[in-house]
């Protein structure tokens, strides 16, 4: 989906970087795609330590939008 004119997209693990999560830490040391990255990014996509309410509130914080197309 292209960017809307005028807005900046999220950038992948931002939200991560940003609240200083330990995982992300850990992730940041290994080599992307590597066994051990992906053993580590394992924990983010099954027992994140983070809610989706502290990731909205935090999106909200930052001024990001959540948009959709209108014909869906």
């Amino acid at each position: 989906m292209p960017s809307i004119e005028g807005y900046v997209d999220y950038t992948r693990r931002e939200y991560c970087k940003d609240v200083k999560c330990p995982i992300q830490a850990l992730l940041d040391r290994e080599e992307e795609k590597s066994p051990k990255y992906e053993e580590i990014r394992a924990i983010c996509a099954s027992n994140c330590l983070h809610t989706t309410h502290e990731f909205h509130q935090w999106l909200i914080r930052k001024g990001y939008l959540v948009v959709r197309p209108k014909d869906t």
